[in-house]
């Protein structure tokens, strides 16, 4: 089975341009979770645009106390400080929360979206002790990565446990192609599946994520080894026709036939 982990970034950030409590963030992300969702993912920012970081650790509270068996993934960029303005840093929350999954993303404070993966062996000495002081927080770690052999091949050695395949450019194929048989989503269809099995070679575990919808996953979730994908915008967007529940409970059908 593959596992969805709803991203609720999209929910807080349209809680904070309004300034209320609304809408709900846990009442949302109970309701996902109720619906069959596998778990929860944040990406808190220093700027604190969408995720704020006290709601990390309120998500975790709920996580814990009623739906013990679902698991919290916390995405950002363990190398961005903490602020005056109230964000403490990845390692700060990680710690103070104990996530089933962090996954290390090297976004910076300008990007509006996350666009690449980690630069291996390049950066490799400055992940691998972060790798290790989060299993020391009992804490699976995944390494956002393009779909680059050179890059993966690298991983081991970081002593992460997954990858986080960075979908966006398989996300665009299909969208020029408009659908799974054009060339552009053939090839980059192709270029994905070489990297999945190359990581599952490597004994490592796969996930995907980004501009993944109802219509590009049903090519994506053939990745060999394919273990989760966590999905929030184009989620957030559908549900504003197809409902909260019911939209939830439509990528479950999609990810799992």
């Amino acid at each position: 089975m593959i596992a969805l982990s709803v991203n609720v970034n999209k929910i807080a950030l349209l809680r904070n341009s309004r300034g209320g409590p609304r809408p709900d963030l846990l009442d949302l992300a109970r309701m996902a979770l109720a619906a069959g969702a596998h778990g929860i993912t944040v990406h808190p920012r220093p700027d604190q645009r969408h995720i704020r970081a006290d709601d990390v650790p309120a998500l975790a509270k709920l996580l814990r106390s009623e739906f013990p068996a679902a698991e919290f993934n916390i995405e950002g960029n363990p190398f961005a400080p903490a602020n005056a303005g109230g964000y403490p840093g990845l390692e700060a929350l990680v710690e103070a929360t104990r996530p089933a999954q962090v996954t290390l993303v090297p976004d910076s404070d300008d990007q509006l979206t996350s666009d690449h993966g980690w630069d291996l062996p390049q950066q490799s000495d400055r992940v691998r002790p972060l790798v290790q002081r989060f299993h020391a927080l009992g804490t699976r770690v995944s390494l956002f990565m393009d779909p680059d052999p050179a890059a993966i091949a690298a991983v081991p050695a970081t002593g992460a446990d997954r990858i986080e395949l960075y979908t966006g450019p398989f996300a665009e194929a299909f969208a020029r192609d408009g659908h799974a048989q054009g060339p552009a989503s053939r090839d980059s269809h192709q270029t994905f599946i070489r990297a999945a099995q190359q990581a599952v070679a490597l004994g490592l575990g796969v996930n995907a994520g980004h501009d993944l919808d109802l219509d590009n996953l049903v090519s994506l979730r053939s990745l060999p080894g394919l273990a989760e994908v966590s999905i929030g915008h184009a989620l957030v967007a559908d549900a504003l026709e197809l409902g909260w529940f019911g939209t939830v409970r439509r990528y479950l059908k999609v990810l799992n036939g």
